[in-house]
């Protein structure tokens, strides 16, 4: 397949989006593996959003609800503001750094048990590294934050590092294209529940927004002729596909740079640690990222 066949065809899942698939589990450890959630406990974060919040937005330092609120955008203000700035009080982001990253070397060596030392691991955190140093971080300040950290040196937690940093690019510019449609942050939600085929309020609590907010965006979508009562109309089809498509784009310049033989290579390598990562429940069957992980045949 060539890249162009890779990157445009309506057929063929994008390539960036085939590589999220293929390693988010990897960095997903981070919060659903049981030593991630007893790591921010042992700190004296309560509740599961508290380390949440604390482990994914601790590399930008002790910033505000509001920083927090606008880099991981679908988020409701108050729900976020319910644990933040107030962890920083209880655990520095210093401290938070260095509990998620022993946290997931325990998770990952509990998963991958004597796979975490092999030469088969040793590849994928090369290539991995390679592609996440590719990444520009311009303009996307999770990853640029990730980017500042010190590089690991244990292979297995290269490959979760490089995973978060390319993940993270991810976000950013998914964030990008929700701006550019000019889509709030529960607006996205209400569309991405559809596009999902995930429950709405399902979604909605797990956000933290209240039922009036969520009848307020689709009310301003339904104005807009993107939604028809709970559903999305072809223009709210065409709008979700093309910020999916733009997210793609955006995410693509890491495997470009790998090119192909590799970018397959680091798939298949990825593939038996990602299905132990999922046969230890270690990552959410239903997520509000709306991922289904690539699985081995």
């Amino acid at each position: 397949m060539s890249v162009d066949q890779a990157t445009t065809s309506a057929d063929v899942e994008h390539r960036a989006r085939r590589m999220w698939r293929a390693l988010e589990p990897v960095h997903a450890v981070t919060y659903f593996a049981p030593e991630s959630r007893q790591a921010g406990e042992a700190l004296g974060l309560r509740g599961f959003f508290r380390g949440y919040f604390g482990q994914r937005a601790a590399p930008l330092g002790a910033v505000s609800a509001e920083v927090v609120t606008a880099l991981f955008y679908n988020f409701a203000p108050g729900f976020v503001a319910r644990s933040v700035p107030e962890i920083w009080g209880t655990a520095s982001p210093e401290q938070l750094l260095e509990a998620r990253l022993a946290a997931v070397d325990g998770a990952l060596r509990r998963a991958w048990g004597g796979l975490v030392d092999s030469d088969d691991v040793a590849e994928a955190a090369e290539l991995a590294r390679e592609a996440a140093l590719a990444v520009p971080t311009a303009g996307r300040a999770l990853a640029a934050a990730n980017a500042a950290l010190p590089w690991p040196t244990a292979p297995h937690l290269v490959l979760w590092h490089a995973q978060t940093l390319l993940r993270e690019q991810r976000g950013d510019g998914h964030v990008a294209a929700l701006v550019g449609a000019d889509l709030d942050p529960v607006e996205t939600l209400v569309v991405f529940a559809d596009a999902q085929n995930l429950p709405g309020d399902w979604l909605r609590e797990r956000r933290g927004w209240t039922t009036p907010e969520w009848a307020a965006a689709k009310d301003r979508l339904a104005a807009r002729g993107l939604l028809e009562g709970d559903a999305l109309t072809p223009a709210g089809k065409a709008l979700s596909a093309d910020v999916e498509a733009r997210t793609d784009a955006l995410a693509d310049r890491a495997w470009r740079t790998l090119g192909d033989e590799r970018t397959a290579r680091l798939a298949a390598l990825a593939a038996p640690l990602v299905q132990r990562i999922l046969a230890a429940g270690d990552f959410l069957e239903q997520n509000p990222m709306g991922l289904v992980p690539t699985r081995s045949a």
